[in-house]
């Protein structure tokens, strides 16, 4: 488990940015400030 101070693992996901299709990659934000926010799905129950 993740916890306060201690880096993500890597990742990457598909991005729809400025009309263009791309990958972003957690790495590529390397020594920047990032702020990782997880959403549950709309018309779930959690």
């Amino acid at each position: 488990m993740i916890k306060p101070t201690m880096l993500a693992p890597d990742f990457s996901a598909d991005a729809y940015f400025l009309g263009n299709r791309t990958t972003v990659t957690l790495s590529s934000y390397r020594n920047d400030w990032v702020v990782l926010f997880f959403y549950a799905s709309d018309f779930t129950f959690v």
